[in-house]
């Protein structure tokens, strides 16, 4: 059985599921197992892993056929794979439009409450995050995940920290696959290394300014793509 993290399961299951596409595991045109199957596999109810499969479906990875099963999807249309991509990108769009919402205001918090001892922990997590630059898009998604965690920790909110927590395995997942697949994202190395020096100087407009500058680039490149990028038409 796999064990799963703490936190919502769907994500997580949705994970497990295109980790095991990437490997090889389900060629395409295969059927994968049923439900019962699958939720004894990874300890879950049957209806995590029929959701999992709707996320898995909506990406075009998927394809489930009434009265036969769930096949890994073949080749498609031009345009039904433009669909899946935009659909793709509009939850990525919501996701991160709340994460910013949320990690702006608990940047702002920490940094009217840090105290030396957290500078030195971020400091830490800061650099194991650009240690793992070059490592697999899932180990480094870790570690910027663990940076940013650690910064709502430090805003002393209790209720920022459960919406964050309720909200990275879905970060996880997200952006590891944008991480993997998408070759133009920007660097955010510089406004994470603003963020922490804004936080040791315990200067919240700059530290609000530093969040702002490390989540909007790829917030903006999310947003003109899903409401820009035509039907039919390459990107």
């Amino acid at each position: 059985m796999t064990e799963l993290r703490r936190g919502p399961v769907v994500p997580q299951v949705a994970g497990l599921l295109r980790q095991r596409l990437r490997r090889g595991d389900w060629r395409p045109g295969d059927r994968l197992p049923n439900e019962v199957r699958l939720a004894a596999e990874f300890g879950v109810g049957r209806s995590s892993v029929r959701e999992a499969v709707r996320l898995l479906v909506q990406d075009g990875l998927l394809d489930v056929r009434h009265g036969s099963g769930t096949f890994v999807a073949t080749g498609e249309p031009p345009a039904t794979r433009d669909v899946r991509q935009l659909v793709r990108r509009a939850r990525l769009l919501e996701v991160y439009e709340v994460r910013r919402a949320l990690e702006v205001e608990a940047a702002r918090l920490a940094a009217q409450r840090v105290r030396p001892e957290d500078v030195a922990r971020l400091r830490e997590d800061l650099r194991k995050r650009q240690d793992e630059r070059d490592s697999d898009p899932a180990v480094f998604v870790d570690a910027d995940l663990a940076f940013h965690r650690a910064v709502v920790e430090l805003s002393g909110n209790a209720l920022l920290l459960t919406l964050f927590t309720a909200a990275e395995p879905v970060l996880r997942e997200i952006l590891t696959d944008l991480v993997r697949h998408e070759t133009h994202l920007p660097d955010s190395s510089p406004a994470h290394a603003d963020l922490l020096d804004a936080l040791e100087r315990r200067d919240p407009d700059a530290a609000v300014a530093a969040t702002v500058a490390n989540l909007d680039p790829v917030l903006c490149g999310v947003r003109t793509a899903v409401t820009l990028t035509p039907l039919g038409q390459p990107e």
